[in-house]
């Protein structure tokens, strides 16, 4: 099946003038400029071709309630355009929403069913949704969690490792994670046992965290806050390069989305979770929306995790992840949380507090939204563009700030062109730490640093570095199905 642009030109010149601007823009890898374009378009024209044409620009940002949108849009002017349901279907499989997608892909095929590119999604998505299901209803709410099961006192290592070893004390030392840093920039893995070893200690340090962690910062240390790192370990590695290595002076906060995407998730996340065991009370880590079951099924944590290592271990990394908390305030003046803000007024830090953290991510309340919701321009509040959660004013901003007696807030979950944008009267920050994601977007890296006791945010930016040759999405369901 082809699913690129239409080409048959429309009836309004200036409405085709876009659609050809807006195809050549995709082309180019510039899907926001693609988007406007076709929004252009419509603006004049409107056929089901340029709302699929606008719904998979929306899907290569990850739109995916907007591609949802467009794709629904089409139907309504074309009942029986195939594209619109394809488009769908891969709509509902970045969500992680299976069943959803076969639906969507059954349609098609009744539509072309000689068309072999839907006949195989079809095979795909419904071999992954039966093991989805097999998964869970094999699954115990009463069987012991991992950590009660995995034992690293059993795991035997061979004569012939030549990786970094944490001693018979079983104390993670500075030197072993260090160590540990260069073994997997060697494209090396460090052995199960001491992974293991690390998942338990770093789980022991975020389970004695609240839900909402306060970050006193003194005269003598500073503080720095990354975004979304998805899985770009060797990114990581020149954020510590440029800024120093995590320490007692020198702490660091990760804003959620340690993995998915990018192809050296373990070894970030491992680095991470390695530093929160050796300074629990100096390195900080919130759960991302990428931090949870569904995402990790289909962008590639739990592919990656199965080859590297196996099914227990990445058991245990999902309870690590259950166990991460939701947000953070530094100096009691900035709130720090993954996504957004919440779908109605006065929510204090007191309820936050209050929510079970330790599951899976829910599909809505505060938990949800703290890792889902995106800002926007306008006041109110409105759907969201990603199908999950809702979008959110300056109104929405001040009223919680207020509420809370902050200053503000700074959050990540969204690619930035230069590696950060301010908003809603430069109270709201957004963060992005993975210069040129996914290997294709081109945009720089930031990280912000708050020196001693103060508010003021100091913003670094930096390109990507260079990687060993495993491509983004490597172990990404979707690409496995051709979703991408």
């Amino acid at each position: 099946m082809s699913v690129g642009s239409p080409t048959t030109p429309l009836v309004n010149v200036e409405a085709n003038r876009h659609k050809d601007l807006g195809n050549e823009a995709f082309k180019q890898g510039h899907f926001q400029a693609a988007i406007s374009h076709y929004t252009d378009a419509l603006a004049t024209e409107k056929t089901a071709a340029l709302f699929c044409n606008r719904a998979f620009a929306n899907l290569r940002l990850q739109f995916s309630g907007d591609a949802l949108n467009d794709a629904d849009e089409a139907l309504k002017l074309d009942v029986g355009f195939v594209k619109a349901y394809y488009r769908k279907a891969t709509a509902y499989l970045q969500l992680g929403k299976f069943k959803e997608a076969l639906r969507e892909f059954k349609l098609a095929g009744v539509i072309a069913p000689t068309d072999a590119d839907i006949q195989q999604r079809i095979k795909d998505t419904e071999k992954e949704y039966r093991r989805i299901q097999f998964l869970t209803a094999i699954a115990s709410k009463d069987a012991p969690p991992p950590s009660k099961v995995i034992n690293p006192a059993a795991i035997t290592v061979p004569a012939s490792y030549d990786g970094p070893r944490i001693g018979e004390d079983g104390i993670i030392t500075l030197q072993f994670v260090l160590d540990a840093m260069e073994y997997f920039r060697q494209e090396k893995i460090v052995h199960k046992k001491y992974l293991v070893m690390v998942l338990l200690e770093a789980l022991k340090a975020l389970k004695a965290h609240p839900n909402v962690v306060p970050i006193p910062v003194d005269a003598t240390s500073d503080v720095t806050v990354c975004g979304d790192t998805h899985g770009q370990y060797y990114d990581l590695l020149n954020i510590f390069k440029l800024n120093g290595n995590p320490s007692p002076s020198n702490r660091y906060l990760f804003n959620g989305d340690f993995v998915d995407r990018g192809s050296y998730s373990v070894e970030n996340v491992s680095v991470l979770l390695a530093f929160k065991a050796l300074f629990p009370n100096d390195f900080f880590m919130s759960r991302g929306n990428h931090e949870g079951q569904g995402l990790n099924r289909v962008y590639g944590f739990e592919g990656e995790v199965k080859q590297k290592y196996d099914e227990p271990v990445y058991d245990l990394f999902q309870e690590v992840f259950n166990a991460l908390p939701l947000a953070h305030i530094v100096n009691e003046k900035i709130f720090v949380a993954h996504g957004g803000l919440f779908s109605k007024d006065n929510v204090t830090i007191a309820e936050i507090q209050q929510v079970n953290r330790f599951r899976d991510i829910p599909d809505e309340g505060l938990m949800c939204e703290l890792m889902w919701a995106d800002p926007r321009p306008m006041p109110g509040r409105g759907p969201s563009k990603r199908g999950v959660g809702h979008s959110f004013g300056p109104d929405v901003t001040d009223n919680f700030l207020a509420t809370n007696r902050l200053q503000l807030f700074i959050r990540s979950h969204e690619v930035q062109e230069n590696g950060y944008a301010m908003m809603h009267q430069d109270r709201l920050i957004t963060v992005f730490s993975a210069p040129n994601y996914c290997d294709q977007v081109g945009n720089k890296g930031a990280f912000i640093r708050f020196s001693g006791s103060g508010t003021t945010p100091a913003f670094s930016t930096f390109s990507e570095v260079p990687h060993p040759g495993k491509r983004a999405m490597q172990y990404s369901s979707m690409r496995m199905m051709g979703g991408i």
